[in-house]
């Protein structure tokens, strides 16, 4: 039993140590925004005429 107590101490101090790094880390660093630019190609937007569909009879 002694060894399963040292394992989940273990354990615990190192889950500790990651959530204290986490709080750590949201307090002292500010992200900087910034512009994202991104350029979608005008294929994607208005892709060219196959002539697979065919417009409906009217």
């Amino acid at each position: 039993m002694p060894t399963l107590f040292r394992l989940l101490a273990v354990l615990a101090l190192i889950a500790g140590a990651i959530y204290g790094g986490m709080v750590a880390l949201v307090t002292f660093v500010e992200p900087q925004p910034r512009d994202v630019t991104i350029r979608i190609p005008s294929e994607r937007i208005n892709p060219p005429a196959t002539g697979a569909i065919k417009p409906a009879k009217k």
